[in-house]
């Protein structure tokens, strides 16, 4: 939604393209077994979160302290070069959270027959899961891009926006950094 809003409905599609990328990383992960590794292990599990809290809070702080980078577009600005950004944010964000990871290995399996070709069922699982997760973001970005206009005429809402986005990113990176290791 931020995406969508700060930089247009392309930059929003792009950042939801960019999470169902991550996701198909996770089950990819899942497939090999590396997903089971984080599962497992204490320490592989603790360093990716730990790389995740610090890429949220990095990204939370960025947003709070540079409001020009913050500042909406008008609508001219549809075709933004910010869209290979857009991408690669939502993709890290997603890789480096070993929630979706854990959320992969524990809830896919459930679903896979035990006569059948597993990684290939878990494949399609996340085929499945990544695109229902984009539908549902472009739901989130053709709603943004509805709003948009309200927020660009409004400098308040704007610099809201801004301090909200910011703090959110910092608010999911302390709340990843409390949580305990699945299983633990």
């Amino acid at each position: 939604m931020t995406e969508s809003l700060r930089s247009g409905r392309y930059a929003g599609l792009a950042a939801a393209c960019g999470t169902a990328t991550g996701i198909l990383v996770h089950t990819a992960a899942a497939v090999l077994g590396l997903a089971a590794i984080l599962r497992t292990s204490a320490l592989a599990y603790t360093v990716l979160k730990y790389l995740g809290v610090a890429y949220l809070i990095y990204l939370g702080v960025q947003t709070l302290r540079n409001g020009e980078e913050f500042e909406i577009q008008d609508d001219l600005a549809e075709e933004n070069p910010s869209l290979q950004r857009s991408y690669r944010q939502a993709v890290m964000i997603n890789i480096s959270n070993p929630k979706v990871a854990v959320f992969v290995l524990a809830f896919f399996p459930q679903f896979v027959s035990p006569t059948a070709n597993a990684p290939l069922q878990m494949s399609i699982l996340g085929l499945i899961f990544a695109t229902l997760g984009i539908v549902y973001l472009w739901v989130v970005v053709a709603f943004a891009s509805r709003v948009r206009h309200i927020i660009v005429d409004s400098k308040m809402i704007s610099r809201f926006m801004q301090y909200a986005s910011g703090s959110v990113l910092i608010g999911f990176g302390l709340k990843l950094a409390t949580e305990k290791q699945p299983g633990a």
